[in-house]
């Protein structure tokens, strides 16, 4: 058990003197960081609340103190993940849609629990009764999207990206490729992911003039 997550949320009232809201974030955190570890090796499918906490190390009280729910720890653990992810190891500036989809393909090739985590999320979001992970599929799809569209406009004003798509459009069909990729290869590890993403991106490029007939 990690000496660092002690089984109860509350104290006995001693840690009001140290700050409770500080302690409470930090230990909020150390138990997401916990989890992120446990999901990347084995992901979450038919695991239990109880279970999870009893993984994690900590009581089935504590965990509910910080998360009302399974869903709702599951959205936080993979935001989190997401989140520290691209702080540790952020995108270009200049890089394309796909450059972006292929790079994260290859990331999650060593975490895959937590690709397993995002489609367990992204399902349920479909479903109803599952709010939790209704509003994160939602919000990040449009994040996602709103951000390659920005990038399509950008390539294409670069001469990267084909001038004749929409910037819509291009976000969203990278996207689902990405998405669709990524669960072909959870079934099937040999499916060519990276060169298909890369098939893709050559499809966008702009197209070269063709060369005028020799006299």
């Amino acid at each position: 058990m990690p000496e660092n997550l002690a089984d109860d949320p509350a104290d006995g009232g001693t840690s009001r003197a140290r700050g409770p809201y500080a302690k409470g974030l930090a230990r909020r955190q150390q138990i997401l960081d916990r989890a992120i570890d446990v999901f990347a090796r084995r992901g979450s499918e038919g695991t239990s609340l109880r279970a999870i906490a009893q993984e994690l190390g900590v009581s089935h009280a504590a965990l509910t103190h910080y998360f009302t729910n399974r869903e709702q720890l599951l959205v936080e653990v993979y935001k989190e993940a997401e989140r520290q992810n691209a702080e540790q190891r952020p995108h270009r500036a200049d890089a394309s849609p796909v450059d972006i989809m292929t790079e994260s393909a290859r990331r999650n090739h060593a975490v895959p629990g937590l690709v397993q985590l995002y489609s367990t999320l992204v399902a349920a979001a479909l479903e109803s009764g599952h709010d939790d992970a209704t509003v994160f599929a939602t919000e990040r799809f449009a994040r996602v999207r709103a951000d390659l569209v920005d990038r399509v406009r950008r390539s294409q004003a670069a001469g990267r990206v084909r001038t004749d798509v929409e910037p819509e459009a291009v976000a969203s069909l990278v996207i689902a490729a990405s998405d669709g990729l990524q669960t072909q290869w959870m079934l099937d590890e040999t499916v060519p992911q990276s060169e298909a993403l890369e098939l893709l991106a050559r499809l966008l490029e702009p197209q070269s003039p063709p060369e005028a007939p020799r006299a």
